[in-house]
């Protein structure tokens, strides 16, 4: 696939299908709440801390689900505790580098780094930052590739940041994927962020993972909770990629298929 194509295939945001799909995230969490004892058998962690960003204009109230489930899991997850993600304001990074030295002194172990549609900006941008106090990344719905536009949430952001969308400086050096290893969750069935944008290219350290979700309820998603937990657990230092089980294979679809 060439380097063109994979950037500049996604020219449109999800159309009106899709948006309207955005619905079911009720469901999507209460598949969750239903598949706990099932989630509870993916591989447990070794309790290293995990800080969890949230999308635009959502909250930490947004990632509790999914903090809880890392809980259980043997992780010790943070949240953000900057209020409503209102975008790169002045500040926002400054704080979030801030929290990850913290975290990272207070345990003297490297963090992974969740981080939520925009959120997941801020996580791939601060591993850069900071690679040596960063163990993982994983983003899910994040629109770091493809066209600037393609989201339906472009305008929003616009209006809430103050920020034109489609400059070259801003938007260029997010496409390069942070020097530690990195997932990218993203859903073809996404109403908000095309999914082109969200799919990362493999290389020996980056990789995506196609589910089956709403861009809404991604973070409460069953199929999303199984892979976090999936990759979290691996020994820090020994990163593989993805290996759908054999038996979940018709849930987790090969992400690079034409």
């Amino acid at each position: 696939m060439s380097t063109h194509h994979w950037y500049q295939s996604a020219l449109r945001p999800p159309g009106m299908l899709k948006l309207a799909l955005e619905t079911r995230l009720g469901w999507e969490y209460a598949a969750t709440v239903a598949a706990r004892p099932l989630l509870s058998l993916a591989p447990k962690g070794d309790g290293h801390p995990v800080l969890v960003l949230p999308g635009m204009l959502a909250g930490d109230l947004t990632t509790r689900p999914l903090r809880r489930y890392l809980k259980r899991q043997g992780y010790t997850p943070y949240s953000w505790e900057q209020g409503l993600n209102l975008g790169p304001r002045e500040g926002v990074i400054e704080a979030c580098i801030e929290r990850l030295k913290s975290i990272y002194l207070e345990h003297e172990r490297s963090v992974s780094l969740i981080g939520w549609s925009l959120g997941g900006l801020y996580a791939r941008e601060l591993a850069k930052a900071l690679p040596d106090a960063v163990r993982s990344v994983i983003t899910m719905g994040t629109p770091f590739t493809g066209h600037p536009k393609a989201t339906n949430a472009w305008r929003v952001y616009e209006f809430v940041t103050g920020h034109k969308i489609g400059d070259d400086d801003l938007h260029e050096p997010l496409r390069t994927p942070p020097p530690v290893p990195t997932t990218s969750v993203f859903s073809r069935t996404d109403g908000i962020v095309s999914w082109h944008c969200s799919r990362e290219m493999p290389t020996e350290h980056s990789e995506s993972i196609e589910v089956k979700a709403s861009h809404l309820g991604m973070g409460m998603n069953p199929l999303t909770l199984y892979v976090i937990a999936d990759r979290l657990a691996q020994p820090e230092g020994e990163w593989q990629p993805f290996q759908r089980p054999a038996l979940l294979s018709c849930l987790y679809p090969d992400p690079y298929r034409d």
